[in-house]
């Protein structure tokens, strides 16, 4: 927990609560939460303390909550403390408690909001881990910020996070890259070959035609000449240039991902090979730790519902007991040519997070995976007696506008929008803070022209502002958030001031609540309102005249009081803005 008015109201909550019921039983107890009030009018705080510890006291709700409100009241930063509804307490703050927590901003600095909840859980985060077969498009870019902000938020409040790329390099779409890749090649070589008559070699067909395979092509003929070729620069058996190509190929995207993605401010410390996993022997070893424990069988799958697929046959197969840990149906781990199936590679991946010491896992999937998480969380709750989990993030497809139409094609692929077409257009932190505006699993359009909009309705735009005009008034002001925690913030009484302290009060609790509930997006929405306060205050202060303007010279006292709030207003919003991974404004052209 963190050093802030939350928590110490939190606690007071908590030992109010146990004079009450002296042997409230510590599950009980964790249970307790201290929120801000959805209603301003009926309060700044709530709290669930009596409907959590009513049934354990044999008391009625109501009247436990009666008689919590009357313990509460007499707490010096408490002015009113009223039961409400079946169970809550509602607590209204004195004005000298939300005045108490500007010096403990200032003086934190950044670090306000830190929590220790995550008490160094070290939790892995999977993101991204796209095909190395082509570009960043827009479709991975949701994961990627969601991924990325997530990371930040655990680490803001006390986990050891590691961030992952799961690099899927082996199988059947590398080996079509390769081809396409060799394709290139010999057209850097001048061969006479048709595209439609290299194409007949192809297993599995032509795949990836894109045009950003030329450089790499020629840059693999810089390298080998025509040793890679067949006579007269033709197609030279695959035994004898396939493992060559596929690994320049993979190689030089996955380093074109890596600045993709630095463009975007996702830097992940750890690149996982799905091909180096399987050479391993990782695969088998997690095949060998289940059957070890009963849950490998041979046996055969009843027919999928609906229209049976052409390939379909009733065959023996080994299969893992998935229905034992609420799956709806046993999964297989072997294809009819012996080969694993995708599930048992990733197996072997969530097994070796787990021995690399991940007490916790979240993986961030688009929507078309939804599918498949029963029987991954299946799969590790079986490999995890000592009790990993693993949390599944499921993002939306994002749908790219401009002008009110689609936007359908790239000026780099020709057939995808790219990443960096999007941060060219509209930058890194316009992209990341947009993305974060609505809940992962919700659709979403994405609109280049709101995107760039000074206005209101640019949420990037609207927070940025907020701190560009703190920041104009700092550099007016000409003081150290140091030297302004030790103002006089009694003076600071106006209902758009006390409001603008009830927003920045929350900010701790907002960081604990949204790396509990896993959600980002929070932060996004704190950081708009914040900057709504603020903007609020700015405009009162210039319709109100001199009485609520920050700098006054003839009233020192008022001015350092208003310039401390300024300063911690920015604190706040580059507090907030660094777990998202966006840059704040020092100004605004």
């Amino acid at each position: 927990m963190s050093d802030d008015l939350f928590t110490l109201l939190h606690g007071k909550t908590l030992d109010a609560l146990r004079a009450l019921v002296p042997d409230l039983a510590p599950e009980l107890a964790a249970r307790v939460e201290l929120t801000p009030a959805r209603v301003p009018a009926q309060g700044d705080l709530a709290t669930n303390a009596a409907l959590i510890a009513a049934r354990p006291a044999q008391r009625k709700p109501a009247e436990l909550a009666a008689a919590l409100a009357r313990a509460l009241a007499n707490e010096p930063e408490i002015d009113a403390a009223e039961p409400a509804g079946p169970g809550f307490v509602n607590l209204r703050l004195r004005p000298a408690a939300l005045q108490a927590e500007l010096p403990r901003i200032l003086r934190s600095g950044p670090r306000y909001g830190d929590s220790r909840i995550g008490a160094g859980t070290r939790i892995n985060v999977e993101y991204v881990s796209a095909n190395p077969t082509g570009p960043m498009h827009i479709g991975h870019c949701r994961g990627a910020v969601v991924g990325d902000a997530l990371a930040g938020l655990l680490d803001k409040a006390g986990y050891h996070v590691t961030r992952e790329f799961y690099v899927n390099d082996a199988g059947a779409q590398v080996i079509a890259l390769a081809w396409a890749t060799y394709w290139r090649y010999l057209q850097a070589l001048g061969t006479p070959l048709t595209e439609a008559a290299f194409s007949a070699d192809v297993p599995g067909g032509f795949q990836y035609p894109g045009d950003y395979l030329v450089p790499i092509g020629a840059a693999l003929a810089e390298r080998h000449g025509e040793a890679l070729a067949g006579p007269g620069k033709t197609v030279a058996p695959s035994e004898l240039w396939l493992d060559t190509v596929r690994d320049f190929a993979v190689g030089t995207l996955l380093e074109r991902i890596r600045e993709d993605l630095a463009s975007l401010g996702v830097r992940q410390e750890v690149f996982t090979s799905e091909r180096a996993l399987l050479e391993s022997g990782a695969v088998e070893r997690a095949i060998e730790t289940l059957r070890s424990r009963g849950l490998i069988y041979e046996g055969v799958l009843e027919p999928p519902k609906g229209k049976l697929p052409e390939d379909w046959e009733p065959r023996p197969q080994l299969l893992f007991r998935a229905t034992a840990f609420g799956d709806d149906t046993d999964r297989p781990l072997r294809k009819s040519d012996g080969s694993n199936t995708y599930f048992a590679n990733d197996i072997a991946y969530h097994a070796d997070k787990i021995a690399r010491g991940a007490q916790a896992m979240i993986d961030v999937w688009g929507a078309d995976h939804g599918g498949y998480v029963p029987r991954m969380k299946a799969a590790v709750e079986a490999l995890a007696p000592a009790g990993e989990t693993l949390q599944v993030l499921l993002c939306q497809i994002v749908h790219v506008m401009r002008g009110g139409e689609p936007v359908r094609m790239s000026k780099r692929a020709g057939t995808f929008i790219t990443l960096r077409d999007l941060i060219d257009e509209v930058g890194a932190g316009a992209v990341r803070f947009t993305m974060l505006m609505r809940k992962p699993d919700a659709q979403m359009e994405f609109d280049i022209d709101l995107a760039r909009a000074q206005t209101r309705e640019n949420p990037v735009f609207y927070v940025q502002y907020a701190h560009a005009r703190c920041r104009s008034v700092l550099r007016r002001a000409e003081a150290s958030p140091e030297a302004l925690a030790d103002a006089d913030f009694s003076v600071l009484t106006d209902p758009a001031e006390l409001a603008l302290l009830r927003r920045m009060a929350a900010w701790p609790r907002t960081v604990e609540g949204a790396a509990q509930a896993r959600e980002p997006h929070r932060i996004a929405f704190f950081l708009y309102d914040l900057a709504g306060d603020f903007h609020m205050l700015w405009n009162r202060g210039n319709e109100a005249g001199a009485e609520l303007r920050f700098i006054q010279p003839d009233r020192p006292r008022e001015t350092q009081a208003r310039v401390g709030l300024v300063a911690a207003v920015a604190t706040v919003l580059r507090s907030g803005l660094a777990v998202l991974g966006v840059e704040p404004m020092e100004e605004m052209r």
